[in-house]
């Protein structure tokens, strides 16, 4: 089983409140998260021990680039970000790296899985 592990506070008060059903990771990744398997959501820094928050199903994955994104993805990435700048910016923390609007991403869409 594969991890999709969150760092930021943020992401995850929106994963705990069930809010962030997408994640968009920078590079074509999409050979780890074949649509369909399962996966750990999982919360913490890198280098140091995570939190399993739930499980989850990989149910779509896309490549763009970063001017291709949509207010869907978006959205479901974290509703606070409104534009591809704020997300470009926010990567580029993340990456610490320039980051332009033609880079690859992996759009990933999951849905928890319960056990009712």
């Amino acid at each position: 089983m594969f991890a999709l592990n969150f760092q930021s506070p943020n992401h995850e008060e929106l994963l705990i409140s069930r809010t962030k059903n997408c994640t968009i990771r920078l590079g074509d990744i999409r050979d780890s998260y074949p649509e369909s398997s399962i996966v750990s959501i999982t919360f913490g820094k890198r280098f140091s021990p995570k939190r399993k928050l739930y499980s989850a199903i990989v149910d779509k994955v896309l490549i763009k680039k970063f001017s291709q994104l949509n207010h869907g993805d978006l959205d479901h990435q974290n509703p606070e970000i409104k534009s591809v700048e704020e997300l470009i910016t926010f990567f580029e923390k993340i990456y610490e790296r320039s980051i332009t609007p033609d880079d690859i991403v992996t759009v990933i869409y999951f849905s928890e899985i319960t056990e009712d």
